[in-house]
């Protein structure tokens, strides 16, 4: 049978999608139309671009020469930042408001520059800084290389592909959801809304968690957002709004036949892969202790999850998340799968093979005894 997929965000979880797909293509079942939120949106894009499961698991278990997850890379801190956004940050000023003792004022001024400088170079304090300055800890550099080098793969040549191209290269009709928190909207990228939006920074742009990957600037020469120029905005991960918009693909109203064309929602049956926390993962060992310690050992992003302010912030995104898709997934619950994820973390990139394959297991399993359910 033939279906449109959403796929829910959810970070280093959404591992769990891979089981499920490898049950739905043993079944022999299609996909017309792809719709992601953040890891979902990572999945949706492989899948329009060809990939099959067995790809994507091949993708997720790569290593680096270590042996770690090449997924733990995603967590990069920048290397540097222009010159004019370090001297026009609020850090620096609050930096040169510091009175140095004993120093001449007319010297004070160099000396400020030069223990800046060399704080620049500590990679504890550009994290921090990145933090502060740009809404999250790590650049996504990293990420971007990895999504690029998989729309490269198998002479797919879509690396540098817009929205418009990839569609055309491919045939496939791929919608992404991102945040524009200039805006104060939800962006849903396709062909139809933006069609010179490159595709690999339409996955950046749906992935970029607060708080920990940057934001991202809209750049001009991505075009328009539905004939609106939104050169400047800044523009996080579409789970801030909508982290499970099946709702896209069920509505009939004008509003999403303008951003997702005039096909017929009623033609093909919709599955939703949606990741639940509260369902446990069969088998699965304990994660590894955090590295983030008082002392601040390790990276950053564990003793960043202790500030109550970001705690406080992170329920309320939660929170206004499943406000905004609770309805359509209660509204369409046969129509959806609830893939386990309990005790798993969304920047669980490091997660030891043992815990990856016991998700992807889980996975293959749920899609299963869905698919009986349903009985196809």
């Amino acid at each position: 049978m033939e279906f449109d997929l959403v796929f829910e965000g959810g970070g280093a979880k959404g591992a769990v999608f891979v089981g499920a797909l490898r049950e739905f293509e043993t079944r022999g079942h299609r996909a017309r139309r792809f719709v992601g939120t953040s890891a979902g949106a990572i999945t949706a894009t492989l899948m329009a671009a060809g990939y099959k499961a067995a790809d994507m698991d091949r993708a997720i278990n790569e290593k680096l020469p270590d042996g770690k997850p090449r997924f733990s890379t995603f967590m990069d801190i920048a290397e540097d930042f222009a010159e004019a956004d370090i001297r026009d940050s609020v850090t620096y000023a609050i930096f040169k408001q510091v009175d140095l003792p004993w120093i001449p004022d007319m010297a004070e001024g160099e000396i400020d520059e030069r223990i800046f400088d060399q704080l620049m170079k500590v990679d504890a304090y550009r994290e921090m800084f990145s933090f502060v300055e740009r809404g999250g800890l790590y650049h996504g550099t990293k990420f971007l290389e990895w999504m690029r080098e998989k729309l490269d793969a198998d002479g797919r040549n879509l690396a540098g592909a817009t929205l418009e191209a990839f569609a055309q290269r491919t045939g496939s009709d791929l919608t992404l959801v991102a945040s524009d928190t200039a805006g104060r909207e939800m962006l849903v990228l396709n062909r139809r809304t933006a069609p010179r939006c490159p595709v690999a920074w339409a996955v950046r742009m749906s992935m970029s968690i607060p708080f920990v990957w940057q934001e991202v600037v809209w750049q001009r020469e991505w075009g328009t957002y539905r004939g609106a120029d939104i050169s400047g905005h800044t523009v996080v991960d579409g789970g801030v709004l909508s982290n499970f918009p099946i709702d896209l693909l069920s509505s009939k109203d004008d509003h999403t036949r303008a951003l997702m064309g005039d096909t017929d929602p009623d033609a093909v049956s919709n599955m939703g892969f949606l990741i639940d926390e509260a369902l446990p993962v069969p088998g699965a060992p304990e994660p590894s202790a955090p590295a983030g310690t008082e002392q601040l050992k390790g990276g950053l992003l564990d003793n960043v999850k202790r500030l109550r302010t970001v705690q406080r912030i992170q329920r309320l995104v939660d929170t206004m998340t499943d406000a905004h898709d609770k309805a359509a997934i209660v509204a369409h619950q046969g129509e959806v799968c609830r893939l386990p994820a309990k005790g798993y973390g969304t920047t669980e990139f490091d997660m030891s093979d043992e815990r990856l394959q016991a998700l992807i297991q889980a996975g293959l399993d749920t899609m299963k005894a869905y698919l009986d359910g349903r009985n196809l």
